[in-house]
């Protein structure tokens, strides 16, 4: 097996975007696409090492850029960004719909079995995909933000929000407010796990580094959410 790395370069927002395509060159075959959606800092090695993770089990990975240059942005710059996309969720779907169109042109790809994923900001730009009516089976968010929106009766596939019980971000409030949010738009397959104890960015070894309060890595939370993770895409490619 050997996965190929490239850079690509594209437009969104008015920026520069660079994402990270990440594919298994040792078989012409078809295969299911992941599109991937980044912390709020910025694309970073934690986003695409997922990437080159999925590339290796034999899928199409491509992780977007939502801020441009595909690198982080210093922390006050990349909370102002932030701070704009969450009040413009048309805006957010835009720019996820770009990354998407890059994983939708690779040729290994099949196009009827794509699913996407997000790190935090990156789970609000998934589902924010999902409510624009993409055609994923999968939306799958990491430590996500949540809120809810009318348009959640566009999303189409499966949906796994994987959650620590001590994320700042995410307290309980926030948490019922989403599971209501599916419930009143009759999403079809909705799923919230939540790991005791686990606070936000609990799959990010570099997180810690920050201290940040609240925010901590957790091994544990980290290999049980990714189990998920794949055991869903097994399902939903499986029966597509």
């Amino acid at each position: 097996m050997t996965v190929r790395i490239d850079d690509i370069e594209y437009e969104a927002d008015g920026r520069r975007m660079i994402g990270r395509l990440a594919v298994d060159d040792s078989s012409s075959e078809r295969r299911p696409g992941i599109l991937l959606c980044h912390e709020g800092p910025g694309l970073d090695d934690h986003v695409k090492g997922r990437a080159e993770r999925l590339a290796a089990m034999g899928y199409v990975a491509f992780a977007l850029d939502y801020h441009g240059e595909g690198r982080p942005l210093p922390f006050p710059e990349a909370q102002a960004r932030l701070g704009e996309l969450i009040e413009a969720p048309d805006r957010t779907r835009a720019i996820a719909a770009a990354g998407l169109d890059i994983l939708l042109a690779q040729p290994q790809l099949d196009t009827t079995r794509v699913a996407a994923i997000g790190y935090c900001f990156g789970g609000s730009m998934v589902l924010e995909l999902a409510r624009a009516g993409a055609d994923l089976k999968a939306v799958v968010g990491f430590h996500p933000g949540l809120r809810a929106s009318p348009d959640s009766v566009n999303i189409r596939g499966s949906v796994l929000m994987c959650i620590g019980v001590d994320d700042p971000i995410l307290p309980p409030d926030v948490r019922r407010a989403f599971e209501q949010d599916m419930i009143d738009a009759g999403v079809a397959d909705w799923r919230v796990e939540l790991y005791g104890g686990v606070g936000h960015s609990f799959t990010n070894q570099a997180v810690d580094q920050f201290g940040l309060p609240g925010f901590n890595y957790d091994a544990r939370a980290d290999h049980r959410s990714w189990r998920s993770l794949i055991d869903l895409l097994d399902e939903v490619f499986a029966t597509a």
